[in-house]
């Protein structure tokens, strides 16, 4: 396949079939487009969409974000999963005022790393950054590889670099994204073959779920770690007690006396 004949296929399908509407995509508030590429971070869109949402009604910018109690950040992240990513943006948000120029600056904060600076600064700025995500390397990967067994990201970034048509990231990433998720639902399943690729692990019995059930009840009320410990029978009391531990020492989670609470 040539690069004409695939920017074709990427830009025909995203004109017809495209998802315009994505609330995140009628933006250019970096901010604002960060808290989407975070929540995107392995939660499906469709999930996302009303959390999205709802977080700008509470935080409508970083400067809203900084200064609420982080309480208050996790509650209104509650049941979107992996809680450290609204802990790690509610301390990134302190230092975007003003908000970094470039990804390099983007990514000296915690929790973004190079995927996401670039992507930020794509939608935002529409800059001619180069990244790869997962519906990205599907697409690349069932064009220009589909016979090999694997393929190193390195080769899937050189393909986008040429493929990249300047002075349109905003748009053209999106078509990829678009297209990829299309390929996907379709049946194509090829990100096993990246060498860097690692399969998200099962959630029932995972240390993620324990520290879901423990952020869940505390963000209901206060509560004493007997009743913590027995939030998932018998068998995960130990589970839960160290990630009860990890939680008060990441500062995710308080004690005063003999209650635990959201800070």
């Amino acid at each position: 396949m040539t690069l004409q004949e695939f920017r074709r296929i990427v830009w025909a399908y995203y004109k017809k079939e495209g998802r315009h509407d994505l609330p995140w995509r009628k933006t250019t508030d970096p901010y604002r487009i960060l808290v989407s590429e975070i929540m995107l971070q392995q939660t499906q869109v469709e999930r996302v969409k009303p959390y999205y949402q709802n977080w700008l009604k509470k935080f409508p910018t970083a400067h809203a974000l900084a200064n609420a109690p982080l309480g208050d950040v996790l509650r209104a992240w509650q049941g979107l999963g992996y809680n450290r990513r609204a802990k790690m943006l509610h301390t990134a948000a302190k230092s975007l005022s003003p908000f970094p120029k470039s990804a390099e600056e983007l990514q000296k904060l915690p929790g973004i790393g190079p995927y996401t600076a670039r992507a930020v600064m794509a939608f935002a700025h529409n800059s001619d950054e180069v990244f790869i995500e997962t519906n990205i390397r599907t697409a690349v990967t069932h064009h220009f590889f589909p016979r090999r067994k694997t393929v190193d990201d390195r080769e899937v970034l050189a393909v986008l670099e040429k493929a990249h048509p300047h002075g349109k990231a905003r748009e053209w990433y999106a078509a990829l994204m678009d297209y990829g998720a299309h390929l996907k639902r379709s049946g194509v399943r090829l990100n096993a073959k990246a060498k860097g690729y690692a399969k998200q692990k099962t959630f029932a019995g995972s240390d993620r779920q324990a520290r879901g059930a423990i952020l869940k009840e505390l963000a209901k009320a206060p509560a004493a770690k007997s009743r913590l410990l027995n939030l998932l029978g018998d068998d995960r009391r130990q589970q839960l007690e160290a990630q009860l531990a990890k939680l008060l020492a990441e500062g995710m989670v308080t004690r005063k006396g003999t209650a635990y609470r959201l800070p």
